[in-house]
């Protein structure tokens, strides 16, 4: 596959092209870097969608994003606009708030968003009125817990959530089905007859953007592209061009290639395509390992997960991610690819050090394979963080414990927030195996951690306050997983994804 026809000469395939208010919209010349809140503002005048973080915080730039569903049907997902480029529409729907409003009358949210008196100055209303038009279509019941997750990355300064909450529970009083409702059909052919079967190919200012149709094309895109930035939801990378003003020479897109976003759940285990979003995994999870949802939950926000890929956060090799110290203690290994070859590696083998990964030139996390949950596995998960709701973690940790009768057969223990890369504490493992699963080995273990970490001083939490919240978390769990006296365990299994 040639991309370029001579160096420096980009062979296009294609413009942009998705389908606003019924009608597809076809554009060229647009920047790769260019996010949707920048057109939605300055180039289409569409004023509702506001900025307030410019880094997927605070929802005011929340918009739903259309993808077909079957032959005659849709879903729509809340996003943050502010990090989402504009390359990353091509093939979908795009709808606003200013999309809501039809035949001169207010969407069943806006109404009850007046009626409940759920704005005061405004600012931040078109962002819940986009992530109540997402639930509105869900079909979930608006449960308080419900509401309170798909509003989690909504942040209102003045109003107070309470109305807001209400007019989330009254929504449907007010319609119970809506112009995108009744033209669902007409918009999964529309978006059928744009759908991309090659590589869209962009260039713009020295920046080259490829959207691959599948693997084959995208393994051989990336040898030849081998410095590219994978882009997957955008979720990290629409930092570096928000805050820090990068700008990446190449960027190839993921999230059309059905393979890698696969999910596949087997008899040994559950395979999870690289580019596959937390939303798209959550109920699986949750399913398998319950405070695998829990942390989930707790992972950015509705509109972060809906795009944020799990092979992403793996490859971002972030110290203080979340997902590693699970995938740690739950033995995973990752498949990784690079382009007719593969090769499986645990994934404790796979952080070298900070930001440093066992990746090779032209390889990328094909999947993660995740063992099912054995009989009598114990797993548990914790997040420690100064908010409960989107916050980065002081610390993060996982256990997963097997006995043998009243010894402990294996014991796999992973941390994030406490060395340079995610890491298995094996001195407090070692101490542990073999052991009767008591108070005395627990504290022995916990004693062994600090052989296992020397945790650094940051804003988040001290370098003692870590070492004591890591040999804590462990005597909690000893205490949930031995039926102590008082050890309390609440786990939802209603969460939104």
């Amino acid at each position: 596959m040639v991309l370029f026809d001579v160096p420096g000469k980009l062979n296009m395939t294609g413009q942009i092209r998705f389908v606003l208010d019924g009608e597809v919209r076809e554009l060229r010349g647009v920047a790769p870097t260019m996010t949707v809140l920048q057109w939605l503002r300055d180039d289409a005048r569409r004023c509702g969608t506001k900025e307030g973080c410019a880094e997927g915080d605070c929802g005011a730039c929340t918009v739903a994003i259309g993808e077909r569903r079957g032959v005659d049907d849709m879903r729509y997902r809340a996003v943050n606009s502010c990090i989402l480029f504009m390359p990353m529409l091509d093939g979908k729907e795009l709808v606003t708030v200013e999309s809501l409003k039809h035949e001169g009358r207010l969407h069943p949210v806006q109404r009850a968003m007046v009626e409940c008196h759920g704005s005061q100055c405004g600012f931040c209303t078109p962002g819940f009125v986009m992530s109540l038009f997402t639930l509105y279509h869900s079909g979930k019941e608006p449960q308080r817990e419900t509401v309170d997750d798909v509003l989690a990355g909504n942040l209102c300064r003045c109003t107070g959530y309470r109305p807001i909450i209400e007019a989330a529970q009254r929504m449907r009083e007010y319609g119970a089905k809506d112009q995108f409702h009744r033209r669902a059909a007409a918009t999964a052919r529309q978006l059928a007859a744009i759908e991309r079967r090659d590589t869209l190919a962009l260039e713009k200012d020295g920046q080259r953007y490829f959207a691959p149709a599948n693997l084959e094309e995208f393994t051989a895109c990336f040898e030849q592209y081998p410095e590219a930035a994978l882009v997957g939801g955008a979720t990290d990378i629409g930092l570096w061009v928000t805050k820090r003003h990068q700008r990446p020479e190449t960027q190839i897109y993921t999230g059309d290639i059905a393979e890698l976003r696969r999910l596949k759940i087997g008899d040994d285990c559950i395979e999870i395509g690289g580019a596959a979003s937390l939303g798209d995994v959550f109920d699986a999870l949750l399913a398998e390992f319950a405070d695998f949802g829990e942390i989930l939950r707790r992972f950015g926000s509705v509109q972060v997960r809906n795009v944020a890929t799990l092979g992403g956060n793996i490859a971002n090799a972030s110290p203080i991610g979340d997902i590693a110290p699970l995938l740690l203690a739950l033995d995973a290994a990752l498949l990784l690819r690079r382009n007719r070859e593969t090769r499986l590696l645990p994934i404790d083998e796979f952080f070298l050090a900070y930001r440093k990964t066992a990746l090779r030139n032209s390889e990328f996390i094909d999947a993660i394979r995740i063992p099912r949950a054995r009989s009598g596995l114990k797993f548990r998960a914790y997040k420690i963080s100064k908010r409960f709701d989107q916050d980065i973690s002081a610390v993060c940790g996982a256990f997963a414990l097997q006995l043998d009768g009243s010894r402990i057969a294996e014991i796999r223990m992973g941390f994030g927030g406490m060395a340079a890369v995610p890491k298995r504490a094996a001195n407090a493992e070692a101490a542990l195996i073999g052991e009767a699963w008591n108070e005395a080995s627990a504290r022995a273990a916990m004693r062994a951690i600090e052989r296992d970490f020397e945790p650094m001083t940051d804003m988040r939490a001290s370098a003692p306050y870590r070492l004591k919240l890591a040999r804590n978390l462990l005597l909690k769990f000893f205490l949930e997983t031995s039926n102590q006296p008082g050890a309390t365990r609440v786990i939802r299994r209603d969460m939104a994804a």
